[in-house]
């Protein structure tokens, strides 16, 4: 098992970004000090109340800072793009990483996006899918000749190729049972978000790797799980420290419309966490929890939703909120992001 770290390329829309980038650059020296074995930076654009890095422009500068490190797109939303063009730019990321680049590709779910770049969103499979022919093509053949629905090609050599042999890996990220197979016919390897639990988890791996079999392919050394990571002296202090920032980036990702994500709606705010559907939290090392506590009832009529929105985003990264940081974390998360959780498709 190799560990790496996601740097993080959205940032509110206030922030200063060349302090963010600043900050960017001393996080990659120190995970290298610090002997990770890899970065990995994901894509969005317009991104509302956000900034959002561009991928490809930012791990080529991160890089270096990065010398003996993996460097990993999680993930490019191939449908939006050309792919001779990301197939020039990862064989130049490898050349400069020294052979340690990894492509995860996606399918992309924002309607927002595809309109931006003129792409139909009902193509997405169909891109997905040729993008990677493509690439793959690229990085291992000369005189690629390519009469595709979405792309023509005649005779098409790339250079530089990538120093990895024969290719570096091609990872599709999904959190559906439709795409994780696909992921396991087309692909190297599987990207995972945080949302699933460890039983689920498992689950999907199981289904990954039998759809691998079924279509005549060894077992993938390549399964990169997205993990929420807060470092504290006990997890209490952990949760809260981090709860107001994760709160705020997934009630985002809720609003933008991540697929496979729900906001559970609950009749009573006089529930205990698990009666949420909750996990308990995963973690490395620490003391073990309290006992659960009873949610206190707010007397301004919030707490249903609130408790509900809270907890729902929680559940995305295995983890529950101590009773002791209700007021200020709910009310925070109410006053930013309650309005736009309650007026998406999700919540209904």
């Amino acid at each position: 098992m190799r560990l790496g770290v996601y740097v993080n390329a959205q940032h509110p829309a206030g922030d200063d970004p060349g302090r963010r980038f600043a900050e960017m650059v001393e996080q990659v020296r120190l995970i290298r000090t610090l002997g990770f074995d890899s970065i990995w930076g994901g894509e969005h654009h317009a991104t509302p109340g956000y900034h959002y890095f561009p991928l490809l422009p930012l791990l080529q500068r991160l890089a270096a800072e990065a010398d003996g490190l993996w460097v990993g797109t999680n993930l490019i939303l191939l449908p939006l793009h050309n792919p001779v063009e990301v197939a020039e730019i990862g064989a130049f990321l490898d050349v400069i990483t020294g052979g340690r680049f990894l492509l995860g590709v996606g399918l992309g779910y924002r309607p927002e996006e595809f309109a931006i770049f003129g792409v139909p969103m009902a193509e997405r499979v169909s891109r997905l899918g040729e993008g990677i022919e493509i690439i793959r093509r690229l990085w291992t053949e000369d005189d690629v000749t390519h009469h595709g629905r979405h792309w023509r090609l005649d005779g098409v050599t790339i250079r530089p190729r990538p120093v990895q042999q024969p290719r570096p890996p091609i990872l599709v990220g999904s959190q559906v049972p439709a795409g994780i197979a696909r992921a396991a016919r087309i692909a190297d390897g599987w990207l995972v978000v945080p949302v699933p639990t460890v039983h689920e988890f498992a689950a999907q791996a199981a289904a990954f790797a039998q759809a691998r079999a079924a279509a005549g392919l060894p077992p993938s050394r390549h399964v990169g799980r997205l993990i929420e990571v807060a470092c504290a002296r006990d997890e209490d202090t952990a949760i809260r420290r981090s709860a107001p920032y994760l709160l705020t980036k997934y009630a985002a990702y809720l609003s933008w419309g991540i697929p496979g994500i729900t906001l559970d709606m609950p009749g009573s705010s006089n529930r205990s966490p698990s009666s949420f559907g909750m996990a308990p939290p995963s973690r490395l090392g620490g003391p073990k929890p309290p006992p659960e506590a009873t949610p206190a009832v707010n007397p301004d009529g919030k707490t249903d939703f609130l408790r509900a929105a809270h907890h729902s985003a929680c559940k995305l990264f295995n983890t529950v909120l101590g009773p002791e940081a209700n007021n200020a974390h709910l009310n925070h998360f109410h006053l930013d992001m309650a309005e736009r959780i309650k007026n998406t498709k999700i919540c209904e």
